[in-house]
């Protein structure tokens, strides 16, 4: 057993094929099953059930895959002592928390771990948890609800933990004079759509626009009404060029996400989201 086997084992568990492995490791194909191959002969053990749908975790897979990730992380920290070089911490966020809490994070960061460098890679919700999964992402800052991953309305990969570091208060917003009727809404993967939808449903007179901001700028035309974050009306709630309406909408969690098990290399990362 050899690191080059755990990281090749860790990928294929992350991707589910061999192929997308493959890819994440810069390798063909049989040389990624090879490692596997290897790796089983050496344990003793099958770690992945062969199906038509990919690789599954047998339980013995399951076992190691958690000691796997512990094993990487403490060797790549050994790396980085005995070389001098900095550690880079990987985080994928959605493109509004990019803009509005992701600056004071990684100030906050830099004040409390000056050697750790974040890289920040805005995505949307669906590639943030297919990197998390796969581990080109250490983590992933999205919005949620609920106990649970996903309860917002999307399903999320198996075996991530997440903490909850805030919340977005959310406020149904219109025109002092426009229009009542008609809801303005994102595209139907967004977080923020997925909120109106819980309060609203999906029926009604409805428009469909490509952002928060642009949602924002109509119904400052008073071309309708729109449920939108906090960090995006604060401005014009305090000018009055929107005004709240009823029914109050839940807040959603800001949510960080990451694989069971590697706690302790985000530690400070952990530290700076929530402070």
């Amino acid at each position: 057993m050899d690191l080059r086997q755990l990281r090749g084992f860790v990928a294929v568990a992350g991707a589910g094929t061999i192929t997308g492995a493959a890819h994440l490791l810069g390798l063909a194909p049989a040389s990624a099953s090879e490692q596997i191959r290897r790796l089983e002969k050496s344990l003793g053990v099958t770690l992945f059930e062969r199906t038509p749908q990919g690789m599954r975790l047998t339980e013995p897979g399951r076992i190691l895959l958690a000691e796997a990730r512990g094993l990487l992380d403490h060797a790549e920290a050994v790396r980085l002592a005995v070389t001098g070089q900095r550690r880079k911490v990987r985080v994928g966020a959605l493109e509004m928390l990019v803009a509005t809490r992701l600056p004071g994070i990684t100030q906050r960061l830099a004040e409390r771990r000056p050697d750790i460098d974040l890289d920040v890679t805005a995505l949307p919700r669906h590639l943030i948890l297919d990197g998390v999964a796969q581990g080109t992402l250490d983590a992933g800052l999205l919005l949620d609800s609920g106990v649970q991953v996903g309860a917002l309305g999307f399903a999320p990969p198996p075996e991530l933990d997440f903490l909850d570091v805030g919340e977005v208060r959310l406020a149904l917003v219109a025109a002092p004079a426009g229009q009542a009727g008609t809801l303005l809404v994102t595209g139907p993967l967004c977080s923020i759509r997925m909120a109106t939808d819980r309060v609203f449903g999906p029926g009604g007179e409805r428009r469909e626009l490509s952002s928060i901001v642009a949602v924002r700028e109509w119904a400052k035309q008073g071309l309708g009404r729109a449920v939108l974050p906090d960090f995006a009306i604060a401005d014009d709630l305090a000018a009055g060029t929107l005004v709240p309406m009823e029914p109050q909408v839940p807040s959603l969690a800001l949510r960080v996400v990451w694989l069971g098990g590697r706690e302790e290399g985000l530690r400070d990362v952990l530290y700076a989201m929530s402070s």
